[in-house]
């Protein structure tokens, strides 16, 4: 747009980048997207998805999926930044 003028998709997303709500809305993002990216017997077992300074922590109570995901960490970082847009993941914690 000319003359410091923005259409109101490009303020919203000037404004979300700048909030401080957006670790919380990706967090949302991921919590959606979950079952689409790890499959319906991950997400099914997945107890809860929370993002906190950078570190994707996954919680469930069943040993060998716990086992699974710690092994396909760099797997999961991969695709939720994929899915995201940008490196918002940069580690992955398995409780």
């Amino acid at each position: 747009m000319r003359h410091g003028i923005s259409s109101i998709g490009d303020a919203l997303r000037e404004y979300m980048n700048k909030s401080r709500m957006k670790p919380r809305m990706m967090e949302v993002r991921i919590q959606e997207n979950w079952e689409q990216m790890m499959g319906k017997t991950i997400a099914r077992y997945t107890e809860s998805i929370q993002l906190f300074d950078a570190k994707l922590i996954i919680t469930t109570n069943v040993a060998p999926l716990k086992q699974e995901l710690n092994y396909a960490k760099d797997k999961i970082i991969k695709l939720v930044n994929e899915m995201l847009g940008e490196p918002a993941v940069r580690e992955v914690i398995i409780k």
